[in-house]
């Protein structure tokens, strides 16, 4: 029998007070019972609107049939069929303004909790399945694979189930990309994408870690080592910066910084590998996810109060809903229409050797009002002046946004890039050179998890019958 509410089962969580000063994930997960639950809230459309909101074309009332029969495995195998990383997607994904924003339920309440069913099958899985994929039977092709992020891991897995022997060259130590060195264990726990990448494993890609495409090998080495097609997935690790007097004081971190020293470095730990600032007073600013995870992050890290500095207003906020509110719940102090126009550190004029000179005092900020849309189609704000005052921080994270790694594109001739630094593609993510592909960040610049699989599995398709010929 349906279930007619029109309000999603809502998800488990640990309580703020008691989240906030741990690094476990903050979401506890369906149930059985209450997956069986809200499945019975779909109404199996045949039409699948749902779908059409999806970047990897998940079959989603097929799945959520099978959590309606009780058949959780049977629920996995169809998502797998079209994602690689339905752990990953169930909780980082923004389903709201994707899958769910499609959902016919959800013109007269609240959509389906798609996500929350795919997290829940996907967890159902890896805690009660124990048997490996077989890979496939080889088909004699080579293509390598530039970055373990989610473009790349995407790719890599369409291509080797389909025979491909692939072999994916990550930068860093750990596989993963920015699942493991952006999003912050108690938003995804880094087990999680471990055991992804041991999915993948077991369907016979190769993971070549501490390779630097662009100084360790160059993509016409990698060509001339037999790879006959290359897709590009380095994401956009570069970070932006304001541009204000005081970015360089001690204490000023980029976003992606603050949280690879914590996410992959450890540097929460009693004795850190990395040192980071911890304790005291902490501005973040910017409004997207990323700054929602730093701000985050540092409550975590033992901060005294931590503040989100946005120069809109909370309608213009680009974060997702739900970690806007667990971000608030927490006690995360939202300082908005405010806009950072100094960082101010100590300086001892007397004593040059003071080793207390240079570190960041303060954040000097304007506040503004919203006044006609800019380009983007958001009211742009608007300073008010004499309106300026200072925030008593002892760290400062800048989180305005990222651009594509610039190393591969100085470093291949006769690859195409646009004003942005991303890499040009055509519809197929072809770039403008011959067999070599891109997609995800190192393509749009910073984007969604799941916009970047799009990107892998369009790229992994194209290679597929680029080399079928």
């Amino acid at each position: 029998m349906a279930n007619m509410s029109l309000v999603k089962n809502p998800m488990p969580t640990q309580e703020p007070l008691v989240r906030a000063h741990n690094f476990n994930e903050v979401a506890t997960g369906y149930t059985d019972e209450i997956a069986m639950d809200e499945a019975l809230r779909c109404l199996s459309c045949k039409n699948m609107p749902c779908v059409s909101g999806c970047p990897v074309n998940i079959h989603i009332p097929a799945f959520i049939d099978e959590i309606k029969k009780g058949d959780f495995e049977a629920a996995y195998q169809i998502i797998a069929k079209t994602s690689s990383l339905p752990a990953v997607c169930g909780r980082v994904c923004p389903q709201e303004t994707q899958c769910e924003s499609k959902c016919v339920r959800g013109i007269k309440g609240e959509p389906v909790g798609i996500g929350r069913l795919e997290r829940f099958v996907a967890d159902w899985h890896n805690a009660n399945t124990v048997q490996a994929p077989v890979a496939p039977e080889s088909n004699g092709h080579k293509v390598a694979v530039v970055g373990s992020g989610p473009s790349g891991l995407t790719c890599a897995g369409d291509l080797a189930k389909k025979g491909y022997k692939v072999t994916v060259f990550e930068a860093l130590h750990t596989a993963g990309g920015v699942l493991v060195y952006g999003i912050p264990e108690f938003r995804l726990p880094k087990a999680i994408v471990a055991k992804e990448v041991e999915t993948l494993k077991a369907l016979g890609v190769d993971i070549d870690t501490n390779v630097v495409i662009g100084k360790t090998l160059t993509i016409d080495e990698l060509f001339e080592m037999g790879y006959e097609a290359v897709f590009v997935g380095s994401g956009a690790g570069l970070p932006n910066f304001m541009g204000i007097p005081g970015e360089s004081l001690k204490g000023v971190y980029s976003a992606n910084e603050f949280l690879t020293r914590s996410n992959l470095m450890k540097a929460f730990e009693s004795e850190p590998v990395t040192p980071i600032m911890k304790g005291g007073n902490v501005a973040v600013v910017g409004g997207g996810n990323v700054a929602m995870d730093a701000a985050r992050t540092a409550l975590r890290l033992g901060a005294d109060k931590v503040y989100i500095v946005y120069r809109r207003s909370l309608d213009e906020l680009p974060a997702r809903k739900e970690e806007v509110e667990h971000a608030q719940e927490e006690g995360i102090d939202f300082r908005l229409l405010c806009n950072p126009v100094e960082v101010l550190g100590y300086q001892n004029p007397e004593d040059p050797r003071d080793p207390k000179n240079g570190f960041v005092t303060g954040i000097k900020c304007i506040k503004m009002e919203l006044g006609e849309p800019d380009a983007s189609g958001r009211r742009r704000p608007v300073e008010i002046a004499g309106s300026e005052f200072v925030l008593d921080v002892d760290t400062v994270v800048i989180s305005i946004g990222t651009s594509p790694n610039p190393l591969i594109k100085s470093t291949t001739e006769g690859l195409e890039v646009n004003k942005r630094g991303g890499i040009v593609v055509n519809e197929d993510g072809l770039t403008s050179r011959n067999a070599v592909y891109a997609g995800g960040d190192a393509v749009t610049g910073a984007a969604t998890v799941i916009s970047a699989m799009g990107a892998g599995k369009t790229a992994a398709r194209a290679i597929d019958e680029y080399l079928s010929k």
